[in-house]
């Protein structure tokens, strides 16, 4: 058995098909004609789009819009000026087509795959899916292609590009296997939306799983079954029809309000991170948007994003949620978010350096053209500030002072704003958390980032395996900061909730539902399993079993209880 990140739920059963990726290697050489060389990169550059143009118009048919905009941002990077003038560059000062290319998306993948953020790190793939296609074209090269694969077919693949995802026959496609990615990137959403049970970052299986094996694929899980004999077939084909079963009982709670077992409402929303995601969310029946990551307007431009560009994109979050509350998070640059024409310096600890909220008040007029883009959205609709990395009440002062300057410019220019808009934090740090108290009678609302919050907490990086076991929700530190912070939240009668990636644990949500947890922000398709879940506990019984947990001194202790109790 082989162990993976489990990317798309089910369970697949079916023979291995193995792709196997072109030889895009190359010699670098110096072009007789520079005019002739940019040519030959225009003439990839238009045969890619149109290549990806017919994939989008396929996928729409397959899988719905908003699964086929993924794909548009393949033919972004395909046309981004800043890469074309780098690539044309390149060929100017001697480089063969093959060689600016791959030097160009090579500085764009390195940007991307050393940022923590897995949103962010996971458009390292769509850079290196683009350039690939690039180089195959000059190349003269043929990509794989999925969509004439026999039935019951598994798909094997060292890394599933969103393009050859996009090519799948879901039909005949029994499952997904591959030795990269994970659960936030463009492959594993499209592998969701097909409803392919998909398991990803397993390593060396292109070497050791031929074609023809037969495979068990447990998306749920993240395990990989090989050579199964009668008795594991019996049994994953019962786990298959218990998750179809389950799939579609999930149904009955899409247009319910989110309560706990004895009538408490709570909000469940959703995290996104580009407009066109809220589509997603509202299709998933999201209650609101909890997360709205600023970050893509600045990373997905050459030079800062305009008021107008910035005030274009909340707009359309804001009218899409229809009156639901829209949290749009500041920008959250520096640490693992580079932006090259920031010119940001080099820092030997960056996650403990210049970013975040410490840069925007740095820079107070950039900072500005962000939040005055944020109040004139906030005419339409129920928008809301978060500021990350608050750490002390000096910054949320200066922050709302700040916005106090914008709403006076704004009377000036004679522009409609929310008056009344709330401004909350993100809280991610212990020091936050130290002075919850504090925060509290400063802020609006809190919301719990607990990717940061646990790494801060714990001193353990989430992508260095060494430590791995102390990066857990789970450890007794961690849980005691989310009880302080819930509790002084709700002592000041503001919103508090979570936009980090423990708010859809299964496990966790009892414990999150006894610290009076107000917000649950969540993954799109995580919606209506998180409304089930909540519905499942009382206070009473959340708090019961809270009272153990809190007792218990170690990670381990506390998630085999909640195992044991998970309903």
């Amino acid at each position: 058995m082989y162990e993976g990140v489990n990317a798309s739920d089910g369970i697949g059963i079916g023979v291995a098909r193995v792709a196997v990726e072109p030889d895009l290697s190359f010699t670098p050489h110096v072009p007789a004609d520079a005019g002739d060389e940019k040519q030959r990169y225009a003439d990839a550059r238009a045969k890619f789009t149109e290549q990806t143009n017919a994939q989008i118009e396929r996928m729409t048919k397959t899988v719905g819009e908003e699964a086929a905009a993924i794909m548009g941002a393949h033919i972004e990077f395909a046309e981004d000026e800043g890469i074309r003038e780098m690539v044309e560059g390149s060929i100017d000062s001697g480089m063969c087509a093959e060689q600016a290319v791959s030097e160009a998306y090579d500085t764009y993948y390195n940007m991307f795959s050393n940022m923590e953020d897995e949103l962010f790190r996971e458009r390292a793939a769509d850079v290196a899916d683009v350039k690939n296609g690039l180089l195959a074209d000059l190349l003269d090269k043929e990509v794989v292609d999925l969509s004439t694969l026999p039935e019951n077919s598994i798909v094997v693949a060292r890394e599933l590009t969103p393009s050859m995802t996009a090519d799948i026959d879901k039909d005949n496609v029994a499952g997904i296997i591959t030795e990269t990615g994970g659960r936030t990137s463009h492959s594993a959403i499209i592998a969701r939306a097909l409803e392919i049970p998909a398991v990803l970052s397993v390593a060396d299986v292109t070497k050791n799983i031929k074609n023809g094996d037969l495979l068990v694929v447990d998306g749920t899980n993240g395990n990989i079954i090989t050579s199964p004999n009668d008795h594991d077939l019996a049994h994953y084909r019962a786990k298959a029809r218990q998750f179809a079963q389950d799939k579609e009982a999930l149904e009955a709670y899409r247009g319910k309000q989110t309560v706990t077992g004895d009538g408490d409402s709570v909000l469940l929303v959703a995290n996104i991170g580009n407009p066109d995601d809220a589509n997603v969310a509202a299709e998933h029946d999201c209650e609101g948007v909890g997360l709205f990551r600023s970050e893509f307007l600045f990373m997905d431009a050459k030079e800062l994003p305009t008021e107008d560009e910035q005030f274009a994109a909340y707009q359309k979050v804001a009218l899409r949620m229809k009156g639901q509350p829209v949290i749009i998070r500041t920008l959250d640059v520096g640490g693992d978010k580079e932006i090259p024409y920031l010119n940001l310096q080099k820092e030997e600890n960056p996650f403990m350096g210049y970013r975040a909220v410490r840069y925007c008040l740095g820079n107070p007029e950039q900072y500005k053209v962000q939040l005055t883009a944020l109040l004139r959205a906030s005419a339409f609709g129920d928008v809301k500030i978060m500021v990350p990395l608050v750490t002390n009440i000096d910054e949320i002062r200066q922050v709302r002072s700040l916005v106090e300057t914008c709403k006076v410019e704004l009377d000036a220019r004679g522009v409609a704003y929310n008056k009344s808009i709330q401004i909350g934090t993100m809280i991610e740090t212990p020091a936050a958390s130290l002075i919850a108290d504090d925060l509290a009678a400063e802020c609006d609302f809190f919301s719990i980032g607990t990717n940061d919050l646990i790494g801060y907490t714990m001193c353990a990086d989430r992508g260095n395996s060494r430590v791995g076991y102390l990066y857990e929700v789970y450890q007794p530190a961690v849980l005691r900061s989310l009880r302080r912070i819930i509790e002084e939240g709700n002592k000041a009668n503001i919103m508090v909730g979570m936009c980090g990636e423990a708010a859809a644990d299964p496990l966790l949500i009892p414990v999150l539902i006894s610290f009076g947890l107000g917000e649950f922000s969540v993954s799109a398709p995580s919606i209506l399993r998180t409304r089930r879940v909540i519905s499942e506990w009382t206070k009473a019984e959340a708090d019961a079993l809270t009272e153990k947990v809190m007792g218990l001194k170690t990670s381990t202790e506390v998630k085999a209880m909640l195992q044991s109790a998970a309903r």
